[in-house]
Parts: C-alpha cells; structure tokens; sequence
C-alpha cells in the first residue's frame, strides 16, 4: 500500500498528528522572517496580509503540509510540482544591492526547510512528547525526503539534530529581521481572519507572543524582544500544561482523520 513519503513506524506520523505542533508551525514561521533573502521572498511576492487572500493562502500551505505528510506519493509529487512550479516563476528583489534573486534559491529553501524541523521537533519535545534522541535523529532525517519535495537535494540537508545545530549555527551570522517587512507582532494585532474566526481575534496575538517565546534566545533578540532563561522556562512551563490539556480531550476529537488513520495503522 502507498503511505506516502513516511508511513507506519515513522517517527513523523507520530509526532504531526499532535495538535501542539500548531505551535510549531507558527515558531516555523517566525524562524522563516529571519533570513532575509526568504523573507523579501515571501513579502514581495505573497498575498499572507491581504485580507482578501489571507486565508485561502493559509488553507493552501496547510493542505501542502498534511498532503507531504500523510498524502501517496502521486499525491505528494502533484502538491511539490505545484509548489516547484511556482517558486521557479516568481523573484524578488534585495533592496540594499539591487540584486533580483529567484524564489526558489536553495539557501532560502534550505534555511526554510530546517527552521521548519527545528520547530516541530523543538516544541515537541519540550512539550512532552516523548522521543529519545536516537527518535529524534529519525526524525530529521525523515524530513530530508519532504525537503526533496520542494527541490532540494537530500544530501544537502541536515540528517541528524547535530547536524541541524550545526547548520543553523553556521547560518545565524547572516540572519537578522529585514526592517522592509512588517513586524509579526504588529501585524497580529490585525490578523486578516475569516469572519467565522474573527471570534479568535482578540487572543491572537497572545498567541503569537507565546509562538515567539518558545525561539531560541538569540532569535529573540533578532526580533528586539526580551531573551532570557526566564521566557524560556515559562515557555516550555506552558508547552507541558497546554499539551497535558490537550491530551484530556478524547482520541477521536483530539487527532484530525488522516493522524487517527496514521495512529491505527501504526498500532496494526
């Protein structure tokens, strides 16, 4: 049977079905507006704040995200030739040099695809998933099959929690936030909701505030927020509370349908 990019006994299908890994996608979003080049990318080139568009591009990326985990591989291969598709058309440019670049340069896809594990498996795991290291090496190396998906090369991608350390170490001299580009925080205040969710809109930024917190102190400080061990234990404090909440709510509502059907096959 076609599982797709992962399938029963991954450590993938057990870890993204968890609801808490919302919050790592929000903290892999705010890892994305630290490099610049990806950042110009994606302000230049896409419709996120425009209230009109916002949401339908939201439903799109997630759709992207849960076809590449759980979809076949037909399925898988149709949303990445899409997504290739249209990173190859669009450029941006560097308003300091002038240089027009490409959306799908491989440094940006890169920085992307790793700042998007990170979050996952850092939020996870402080959020008391349980994963031993070896589990945790697995995982990352799991993820080297989605960053082919978006067209990197596998070899080129970290394949360990070391060697992911090591990358985003060797990145962060060149990370800082482009003053072009809205500040998150800012634009929460004003999230462009759909009128079902406009409920939500007033704990949204707290939201946002919470998804920043659980950065890495020196990814703070690249936003200009505070960055001490104190917002760090407060954020892994809240993490272990909000997913012993979640797991009080029963199986069947807790998981959406494609991690009840992982979670089954896995226990088959």
């Amino acid at each position: 049977m076609d599982h797709g990019l992962f399938g029963p006994g991954s450590v993938t299908w057990r870890v993204m079905g968890e609801p808490i890994l919302l919050v790592g996608g929000f903290r892999a979003l705010l890892m994305q507006g630290l490099h610049p080049r990806a950042m110009r990318g994606v302000a230049q080139n896409s419709a996120l704040m425009d209230p009109n568009e916002a949401w339908a591009r939201f439903q799109r990326t997630t759709e992207f995200v849960r076809v590449r985990t759980y979809g076949t591989l037909e399925e898988v291969e149709r949303a990445g030739a899409r997504v290739r598709k249209i990173h190859s058309m669009l450029t941006a440019v560097d308003p300091g040099t002038g240089e027009r670049f490409r959306l799908d340069d491989p440094e940006a896809l890169l920085w992307v695809h790793v700042g998007e594990v990170d979050s996952y498996l850092s939020v996870a795991r402080r959020a008391g998933v349980r994963l031993t290291d070896e589990e945790a090496d697995r995982f990352v190396a799991e993820w080297r099959r989605a960053a082919e998906v978006v067209g990197l090369r596998a070899d080129d991608v970290p394949g360990s929690v070391g060697e992911m350390r090591d990358y985003i170490r060797a990145c962060r001299p060149g990370l800082y936030f482009a003053p072009e580009v809205p500040h998150p925080i800012r634009q929460s205040f004003n999230a462009p909701l759909p009128l079902y969710l406009l409920p939500l809109k007033p704990v949204f930024p707290g939201f946002v505030l919470f998804a920043f917190a659980t950065l890495p102190r020196w990814a703070r400080r690249l936003y200009g927020l505070p960055a001490t061990p104190l917002e760090d234990l407060w954020a892994t404090a809240a993490l272990k509370a909000l997913q012993t909440g979640i797991g009080l709510v029963p199986a069947p509502v807790r998981y959406p349908p494609d991690a009840r059907r992982a979670r089954r096959l896995d226990a088959a």
